[in-house]
Order: C-alpha cells, then structure tokens, then sequence
C-alpha cells in the first residue's frame, strides 16, 4: 500500500468509459462516464460546463478533477460530456454553440442516458454558463436538484427561477466571495425569488476556483450534498 496526498493532477481508480450520446434533434455529443471500481455508486453527477466560447468543456478543471477523485473518495459517479459544438482531448461534439438554446436537448439527452443505465440518485452540476443550462432545464427532468458553482444569472429569467418553487427538487449554490459576476451579497437578492435555495458562500474563492483550496472546498460542499457520509473527504488515500 502506498498513501496518495489527494492533490492537484491525482487520477484515482475508476472505471472510466467514454462514449456517445445522441440528441432529440440528431447531434452527437462526446461523454466520458467515471464509475467506483467495485461499489455501486450511491448518487451521479451529470456535469454541465462552463461556457464554451470562452474556453470552456467536459475537462474544465474542477469537473475533470470530480472525475477524478469522487469515484473513489465517495462512491460518486460522474458524467461528463461537451455540449454541441464543443471540443475537448476526447473530441468534438456535433453542432454548433446556440447560448443556451438548443443545449436544452444536450442536458436531456444526458439526464435521458443516465436513467436509462440505472445511475442512482442523479444531480446536475453546473459551472458557470452550465449553471444557467440547469436552472432552465433541470425543472422537469429526473434529477435530484442541481448544484450551481459561481451561476451568473445572465441567461436565466426570474420566471424560470420562479418554476422551482412548484417542484421538491434541491437548488444549492456555491458563490465565490470574489466571483467576476455574481458575489453573495447580489446572489442573495438575485435568487430571492426562490423559497428552498442554499447559498454556501466560499471565502476567498473567484469565479474559476482556481487553486486546490478552492477545489477541495467545492468538492466538500458537492459531497456534503450527494453523499453526506463520504464527507469529509479525506486529505490522503491508500492504493
């Protein structure tokens, strides 16, 4: 046995398969699903990415570092995938970048494969520009709730807030105290309209959560949330 510090670029076991899915209106989109090596997983994170004219995909940092990491830590599987138009290492997905448009059937063709394949306990992880593709989207699908990592609010209506107020789903949202659009004391005020919203405020942290503090601490709140008894994560690992 060999201890591992959990820590930036750390690949931990998994069983990691990617694959395609295939859209209500004919685009295929490239996926990679992460799965514990042995135990059944007790929830599934179906990842939305930030925003990608601007850089981003289903490898954006903290999503990949989910893959990485949550399989093994917390039982967790995670689901990645690029939204029509977007190009990671694994490739590029069909289509063209619509705003949040068409994307609508990007994340029901995700939510769609994951129910299909038994995956338990299902939320969405949004970021950013993939926090607004959840918010409007996620209302009606077989989903858990979502978890919102620095949500700008640029694309979302508050009439679209208000539909989340008629559902029992979970909305928690993770707020940087130096996030570049949306700081706590405005998320407050922006997500008023919603009864049953959670705001964690993270300190110290920017819209990027850059820095393995940042992820480490998104990570935690993520698990906290999906799978409270793997929380905390623990600091190292025996392989």
């Amino acid at each position: 046995m060999t201890v591992v510090e959990v820590r930036s670029g750390v690949e931990l076991p998994a069983v990691r398969t990617q694959f395609e899915l295939h859209t209500d209106d004919g685009q295929t989109l490239v996926a990679e699903l992460a799965m514990p090596v042995t135990a059944t997983p007790v929830a599934t994170l179906i990842c939305l990415h930030p925003l990608p004219t601007h850089g981003g995909f289903m490898d954006s940092h903290v999503m990949r570092k989910a893959a990485n990491r949550l399989p093994h830590l917390a039982n967790v599987a995670v689901l990645r995938f690029n939204t029509r138009g977007t190009e990671s290492p694994q490739g590029k997905s069909t289509g063209e970048f619509t705003g949040g448009d068409l994307e609508r059937f990007d994340v029901a063709a995700a939510v769609d494969w994951a129910v299909a394949q038994g995956l338990p306990n299902r939320w969405l992880l949004g970021w950013s520009f993939g926090t607004e593709l959840a918010l409007k989207y996620g209302v009606d699908k077989a989903v858990e709730g979502a978890i919102l990592m620095s949500p700008p609010l640029h694309r979302t209506s508050q009439a679209e807030l208000e539909r989340w107020n008629h559902v029992s789903k979970r909305l928690i949202g993770l707020i940087p105290e130096f996030d570049d659009y949306l700081v706590p004391s405005d998320a407050v005020h922006a997500f008023a309209v919603l009864r049953n919203f959670e705001q964690i405020d993270v300190a110290g942290a920017k819209h990027l959560w850059v820095g393995e503090d940042s992820v480490k601490r998104v990570l935690n709140e993520i698990v906290r949330v999906v799978a409270p008894s793997a929380y905390p994560l623990p600091e190292t690992v025996e392989l």
